[in-house]
Formats: C-alpha cells, structure tokens, sequence
C-alpha cells in the first residue's frame, strides 16, 4: 500500500517492515531499487525529470523526513514514521550477518568507506562486506560494476550524493548483478565519524536538516533555503486545495 506526497508515492512501512520487504525480496530473488525521499530530494525530483522517473520506478520507496510524516495524514493516507538511511544499513547490516548475505558499499572517499566498513564490522562481525570508493569516471562506471557484480553481493549501498548515485544504479543496472540497491546519500560521511548525526530530539522536531546545514554549511545553506521554501509553498497549496474542493453529493 502506498501514500502520496506531492510528486511522489511513499510505502507505508515501518523500518522493521521496509527491512522484511528488502529481504522478501532477496530470498525471491525480485531484483529492484529503494529510495528514501525526504523534502530535498522531494523538491529536487520536481526540476530533474531524470531524477522523478528514477525513483518513481522504485521497488520500495520510504520517507526520511519527519516533515513528509506529519503532512501525509492531511495530503492522503498516514505514513507510520520515519526510515532514515542510516538507520536503515544498521537494520539492514544486521540482518545481513544473520543470514549470510553479502553487501557492498560504494562511495566517498577510500579512507572514509574503509572506515565505515571498519565501524560497521565491529558491530556486525560476522557480516560480509566488500566496499570501494566513489571517485571514478563515468568511464570507469562500468569497471566499478564489473568489481560488485564479481563480489556476490545482494546489496548494493550507494552513497555518492543526489543525483549521481541514482544516475550510476539507473545507468549499470543490468551490469550490477545485485538483487538491491539502494541510495544513501552522505551515510558513509556520518558511520564513518566525519560528520555526527543530530540528536534524537532534533530528529522528532523535524530540525535534522538544521544540524547539518551546521555542519556543512557552505555546501548545503543554497539548497536548503530553496528546497524548504518550496516545500512549504507547495503543501500550503495542496492543503488549501484540499480544503476548497467542494465535496461529493452523497
């Protein structure tokens, strides 16, 4: 069952229920993509036709933004709460050990994606996984596609930043040989300890956004004054027009 935000369909899955579903699908062998969409990447689809068709093929596809929580009774159906990314490879790391699939992770730098693999392995000892840096032609993408499928991995975990990932997994998919893959933006950056994730209270608030524009400001101070503008304008439309749609005879 699916809800929907605006320009875009959401699962409505918990992350225990988006975990079974990726594994459902493993042991089914139902090859596919998931996303997790939060106001950026929601506002982002809207200007890259590219980017919107990429994650409305999605499989599975789960809201990492409080903000999409609260509007989704309002706009449709309610959403049960929020899948982070993060929080998601934790769930997913620990599943995998437990039934002997392998993950590969993919992006940022060398240092950092051995140290997030290194994080990751000393909570999850027993879990296979096989990683390489993100800094590669697009040359060289389907040489990087080449080593994954070579690994075994029923996983694949992208984090090379919007849109470039979705582009390098829409583009190799066939070449991939993984059952799925997933988006995860700057995860690696946070496991790896070069950035730290907000607190639990800032999450609940729907203010995460804010701790990182804090840390990255230079990088993030554009897009988030823009996409929040958005955002904000286009629900306000979608409620309004909600409210003034004359109702239905009975």
């Amino acid at each position: 069952m699916r809800t929907r935000i605006l320009n875009s369909q959401f699962d409505i899955l918990t992350l225990e229920q988006t975990t079974d579903a990726i594994f459902q699908r493993i042991a089914q062998k139902k090859r596919g993509w998931l996303c997790t969409v939060n106001v950026a990447i929601l506002m982002m689809m809207r200007a890259n036709p590219q980017l919107q068709n990429f994650i409305d093929r999605a499989a599975l596809i789960v809201a990492d933004g409080q903000p999409l929580i609260w509007c989704s009774p309002w706009l449709d159906k309610k959403l049960p709460e929020r899948v982070t990314g993060i929080d998601l490879i934790d769930a997913i790391c620990a599943r995998a050990e437990r039934e002997n699939q392998t993950i590969f992770m993919l992006g940022a730098s060398d240092a950092i994606i051995r140290r997030s693999a290194e994080k990751i392995q000393e909570k999850h000892p027993g879990l296979k996984l096989e990683v390489a840096d993100g800094y590669f032609s697009s040359e060289q993408a389907r040489q990087r596609a080449a080593v994954i499928k070579a690994s075994g991995a029923s996983i694949l975990l992208v984090g090379m930043g919007v849109p470039r990932q979705e582009q390098f997994i829409d583009a190799q998919w066939d070449n991939l040989g993984v059952t799925i893959a997933i988006p995860v933006g700057g995860s690696f950056d946070v496991i790896a300890g070069l950035r730290t994730r907000a607190p639990l209270w800032v999450q609940r608030i729907g203010m995460e956004w804010s701790w990182r524009l804090v840390q990255d400001p230079k990088r993030l101070f554009k897009r988030y004054l823009v996409t929040n503008g958005q955002f904000i304008f286009y629900i306000a439309r979608a409620l309004l027009s909600k409210l003034i749609q004359p109702s239905r005879p009975r």
